[in-house]
């Protein structure tokens, strides 16, 4: 294959017109979406190499949490725990495992700005000027859930230690915790990312911000019900620490939604009369 078939396999130009409104043939949007995978999936080989590079400062970050939970449960005189991996693999496993988490969450802006531009040929202009903007802070949101969630693992794995009645060892498989891990920060990142959604939508005209005043309690009840299934270790810390910041971004996306809303309300009012619009009546 040449060179500049190459290129267009990762652009994935479009070799129809695109409609006014934005549409695309089918098999333009299987291009697009081949060009898009492409690109996301480089971007995960070159994070996960760069990972393996950095896996002793990685391994290390990762057992972190764990070590400090253990350390304040044996002062407390609670059980005593030891990470160990198994079978003959368990090491490589280890190793694919780490570097492919540490791939996945560091390259976040780069596949999530892939997933909405996949979005952006079925917009307007002004939406896709949106979303732009949206997902540039949709990937510092999923890295600041997955923060967060890093730090609150401690005091979860500390809660669900205590759990281990006296007199049994509770013998923890490194794999099993790096799952653990990796399902708590991925639950974090994912949950913030929330809101950004819900603005989108309410952009996209699917989701106006009167309805979101309207469910606004049943939204409070629906993030901590959500916090309470989707955090691994259920407890109620972890829970209340991803429902609150939750809460707040749904009510910053309320009042993003409503002030959009009110001004696309104004530009309809300002245009009655012209005669350019055609008339509703």
């Amino acid at each position: 294959m040449s060179i500049a078939g190459v290129v267009a396999i990762f652009r994935g130009t479009p070799k129809h017109a695109i409609g006014e409104d934005g549409r695309m043939a089918l098999s333009d949007h299987l291009r697009e979406l081949r060009a898009r995978v492409i690109k996301a999936s480089l971007a995960l080989v070159v994070g996960f190499a760069v990972a393996l590079f950095f896996f002793d400062p990685l391994f290390q970050l990762v057992m972190d949490p764990y070590l400090n939970a253990s350390k304040i449960l044996k002062e407390a005189g609670g059980a005593d725990t030891l990470g160990t991996t198994n079978g003959a693999a368990g090491g490589f496993l280890l190793y694919l495992k780490l570097c492919g988490l540490a791939a996945f969450i560091g390259t976040s802006p780069i596949w999530l700005y892939q997933v909405w531009a996949f979005l952006m040929p079925g917009l307007h202009a002004h939406e896709k000027k949106m979303s732009r903007i949206f997902v540039a802070v949709a990937g510092p949101l999923f890295l600041v859930g997955v923060v967060l969630g890093y730090v609150t693992l401690p005091k979860g794995l500390e809660i669900l230690f205590t759990f281990v009645p006296d007199g049994l060892t509770n013998v923890v498989e490194f794999n099993d915790y790096l799952s653990f891990l990796s399902r708590t920060l991925l639950v974090f990142g994912i949950a913030f990312e929330i809101p950004v959604f819900v603005i989108l939508l309410n952009r996209i005209g699917v989701l106006p911000g009167a309805a979101l005043g309207k469910y606004r309690a049943w939204i409070i009840v629906g993030s901590f019900v959500f916090a309470a299934v989707a955090t691994p270790s259920g407890d109620p810390f972890t829970m209340t620490i991803m429902a609150v910041p939750m809460v707040i971004l749904f009510g910053i996306s309320e009042v993003i939604a409503r002030a959009h809303d009110k001004r696309k309300a104004g530009d309809r009012t300002d245009r009655i009369g012209d005669p350019d619009v055609p008339s509703v009546i």
